[in-house]
Order: structure tokens, then sequence, then C-alpha cells
């Protein structure tokens, strides 16, 4: 049995304005670095009963910084350095990066209703589909898995790619992606039998 911790990155600067970052490399908030610590300290010391750590054996990350500096916060208390996975990377959302909701809104109306109404299949303009999204995170995931055999293994990734790998998971049709909830630094817990069982989700200390 492989188990996989799969973790959304901490809170960023700006995170207020709910804007879409996709592959805009934004940082930290310090909010967002003390949520990773509280996780990283709940893992290390099995604080909580439910979270069944016995240790990592290997920490994967997205290359971007929000989730890079929230693996290496992961990392250290078990002597380990991040793996950066490509396949990590948050959606691109094409001409809508950086942009508010309301901006969105505002200037696209029909395509933001659509792609809110089903984002399997209408895609942000100019930007990744879910289909091209779910097929490198997989790909990812399941690279990574192959790894590391009955090891147990943290993955820190973006709301966008967690909520796909739980998505494929759980059997959820695509359509219904933005019913599972990715706090800043959720934490879900995977277990990789002869199927995939998710044992804890989004779980924020």
């Amino acid at each position: 049995m492989t188990r996989i911790y799969l973790i959304r990155h901490g809170e960023t600067v700006d995170s207020d304005s709910r804007r879409y970052k996709g592959h805009i490399d934004v940082p930290l908030s310090e909010r967002g670095i003390e949520q990773v610590r509280r996780l990283a300290s709940c893992l290390t010391q099995g604080a909580d009963r439910r979270l069944p750590v016995t240790g990592l054996n290997a920490v994967y990350s997205s290359g971007l910084s929000r989730a890079l500096k929230s693996a290496e916060i992961i990392a250290r208390p078990f002597g380990l350095s991040p793996v950066i996975h490509e396949g990590l990377k948050e959606r691109s959302f094409g001409l809508w990066e950086g942009m508010s909701f309301d901006e969105i809104r505002e200037r696209w109306p029909d395509a933001f209703a659509s792609w809110a109404e089903n984002p399997l299949r209408f895609s942000p303009l100019e930007g990744e589909s879910t289909l091209d999204v779910r097929d490198r995170a997989l790909q990812a995931f399941y690279e990574i898995a192959r790894r590391h055999g009955e090891d147990d293994i943290a993955i820190v990734a973006h709301g966008g790619i967690n909520r796909v790998i739980l998505c494929e998971i759980l059997g959820m049709p695509f359509e219904n992606i933005f019913r599972i909830e990715q706090d800043f630094a959720a934490l879900n817990v995977i277990e990789l039998w002869d199927y995939p069982v998710v044992k804890q989700m989004n779980y924020v200390v």
C-alpha cells in the first residue's frame, strides 16, 4: 500500500482578491507560511490521531514558489528536500490569469458563466482545458506513486490539481469538480491498494 498526503499550498499574497493565479508565480503570505508550519508540525508529531503519519519517504512539489515553499516546510522535519515535478503545476488560465472573478465576469460574462457551469466542456480563454490538466496531473500522480511502492509520500500542489486527482479517484464526473473544496494548506490522505481509497479530504489544522 502506498500512502499519499496530497496537500494544497498555503495562503498566498493578495488571496483576498480572488484572482486566478494559474502560472503566475505569487509567494506565500505570512499567514500562509504559518498555516503550512502548523500542518508540518501536526504531521511530524502525530498530533492528530486521524492522521496515520509514521514518516515521509519523499516530498514532491509543483515548481511554482507557493507550492515549493510549502513543500520545503513540510519536508524539513523529515530531513528531505522536495522534488519538483512540472506535471503538478497549476492550470494555465490563459487570458484570465491575474484577473479577479468580477473582472472576468464583466469582460467575458458568457464565457465565465459557461466555465463556472460546466468546467469540463468549457475552458478559460486560451487556457488549459480540464481534460488537459487531468491528463498531466494524473500522469504525474501515478508516476510518483509507482516510484515508491509501500512508501508514505507527500505531494504539494494546487487547488485545481488536487481537485482533478480527487475527482478521478472518487469517480466523480468532472463537471462537478468545483464541488470538491480545497482550502489553503488542506491535507488529503489517499491510500493506493488494489484500488485507491480517500481516507481524509480537505483537512485543515
